[in-house]
């Protein structure tokens, strides 16, 4: 079963899903959901969160503040830090609804939201189990390595410049997230398979997502340490889910990341590059972050 949901983060309103199995009437133990960077629910999450329904388990599936259906200004701005907080007040609206079992909720969290869901998980001892797939751990290195050295200073250059501009009342300086250009300087994501992956999925099932984001997005992204809190997460069971050849989010900063998660923890590593965790690998990404909530979630219910 499927339906709207809304609910209040400070002030913003959040919109998505509230997917519930088709047997039994609760309370369910109940995955917090959110996507990556610019992207909306639309873009493959309801297909994870029936995977995890069919499994007995419901789902809060949402928009992150600022893109698809949830509030936010200025649109299309990524604040690391407010996604953080909304698993949180996603997490206490779920805690509000009479299916949800609230000593069995879950985070899940794919690419730029599966960093968010670590360092939620490690903020939040209401998160009893963690799934972080295709995560970004580190921001800096992220920024760095899609930007070319010599242009860093003319970046830097331009951050400083939009904080003066909006300061003095002028609109956010817009970017894109995927280009076919990729060698201009101020795409998000320049790589092609990612250009491949939003215009299609754009096309074929997420009409309301916007190839575009605030100049600040990208400043707050090179700030951003998601792995900073993976050390903390535990006691929190902790399945990290790795493609071998993400050249996006880079498989070996996250798997350098893991090694520094204490245990309970699990990392698996599929084949295919960052976009194929939703698509040609999705019947082992999703079999995988079912299983791991199913054990800790409803294998070990008393």
């Amino acid at each position: 079963m499927q339906r709207d949901i809304e609910f209040d983060a400070e002030g913003v309103t959040l919109r998505g899903w509230l997917f519930t199995p088709d047997e039994g009437t609760g309370p369910f133990p109940t995955i917090i959901m959110a996507h990556g960077i610019s992207c909306v629910k639309e873009m493959y999450l309801d297909d994870f969160a029936r995977v995890f329904a069919e499994a007995g388990l419901a789902s809060v599936v949402f928009d992150n503040r600022c893109f698809g259906a949830s509030d936010g200004e200025p649109r299309c701005e990524l604040d690391p830090w407010a996604q953080v907080r909304d698993y949180r007040h996603a997490c206490t609206y779920a805690e509000s609804l009479d299916v949800v079992d609230n000593d069995r909720i879950g985070f899940w969290g794919v690419s730029y939201g599966g960093g968010n869901a670590i360092v939620a998980a490690a903020l939040d001892r209401g998160c009893k189990c963690v799934v972080s797939l295709i995560p970004m751990m580190s921001g800096f290195q992220q920024v760095r390595r899609q930007l070319p050295a010599h242009l860093e200073p003319m970046i830097r250059a331009a951050f400083d410049a939009d904080r003066r501009a909006r300061f003095a009342g002028a609109p956010p300086q817009m970017i894109p997230l995927v280009s076919d250009r990729p060698l201009d300087p101020y795409v998000m994501l320049p790589q092609q398979e990612s250009y491949d992956f939003f215009t299609s999925t754009h096309r074929e099932r997420a009409p309301a997502w916007r190839n575009e984001l605030t100049l600040r997005s990208a400043e707050m992204t090179s700030e951003y340490e998601a792995a900073l809190f993976i050390r903390r997460v535990s006691p929190t069971p902790l399945q990290m889910i790795v493609m071998s050849g993400d050249v996006v989010t880079h498989a070996e900063d996250a798997i350098r990341a893991f090694e520094q998660a204490l245990e309970p923890k699990k990392l698996l590593i599929f084949p295919g590059n960052h976009y194929e965790a939703y698509r040609e690998r999705f019947a082992e990404t999703s079999a995988a972050s079912r299983d791991w909530f199913v054990e800790h979630l409803i294998g070990g219910a008393s």
